[in-house]
């Protein structure tokens, strides 16, 4: 769902020239600025690491909920997978800036209160030592999709109705995913002070333009 909607704000922004989505199966959409790599094992990158090349910016993500999985596999897409390809990515490109989607309560093993946020801190303390132009982690809590975005889950749209309500109440916990996207974009156009990012600064990376910056 975060790729998706992510896709969808680079490819109306005008200060976004290319876009490359690596995907196990196609995404149906169609763009002079997309090009689409088709790979199975994510696990490695070395057949298509040459297609990698002379990008700005990575927008990592590829993400699982820890509801229907156990810990072992949640650990080795999450924290695993996210390694590895962040470490590949830092040779081919050094001067990329790494947008890492982490999550919201995401914290260190002492300090996370559940396991879903344990592995998330600790992916995010990992990613921190590679040597990228810049890394950031983007921790979104609840995300209202895009309108006419595909994937996504039902759960999300029995929120849809009561979004309004949550965002006041809550607003430190919801978002949308355009104020999302927006702020990945903007992290690679303009910066931003903090390396972690939480709803608060998202929202406000979000709404920054190169001119106020």
């Amino acid at each position: 769902m975060v790729g998706e909607g992510v896709l969808h704000e680079c490819l109306s922004h005008p200060d976004i020239e290319k876009i490359l989505v690596v995907n196990r199966r196609p995404c149906g959409v169609l763009n002079p600025k997309l090009t689409e790599v088709i790979h199975d094992n994510f696990f490695d990158i070395s057949p298509i690491e040459n297609q990698l090349i002379g990008y700005d910016a990575c927008f990592y993500c590829i993400g699982m909920t820890s509801l229907i999985v156990k810990e072992p596999q949640y650990y080795n897409i999450t924290f695993n997978l996210t390694l590895y390809i962040a470490k590949r990515l830092c040779i081919i490109n050094p001067e990329m800036v790494f947008c890492y989607v982490s999550g919201f309560g995401a914290n260190t093993p002492d300090k996370a209160k559940f396991m879903q946020a344990r592995v998330k801190g600790m992916t995010e303390t990992d990613l921190f030592r590679l040597p990228f132009k810049k890394i950031y982690s983007f921790r979104p809590g609840l995300l209202k999709p895009a309108n006419g975005q595909k994937n996504v889950h039902k759960l999300y749209y029995l929120f849809n109705p009561f979004y309004s309500i949550f965002r006041l109440i809550m607003p430190g916990f919801i978002l949308t995913l355009k104020d999302l996207s927006l702020a990945m974009i903007n992290s690679v156009l303009v910066g931003y002070k903090e390396q972690i990012l939480e709803v608060k600064d998202i929202v406000i990376l979000s709404k920054t333009n190169k001119c106020s910056s």
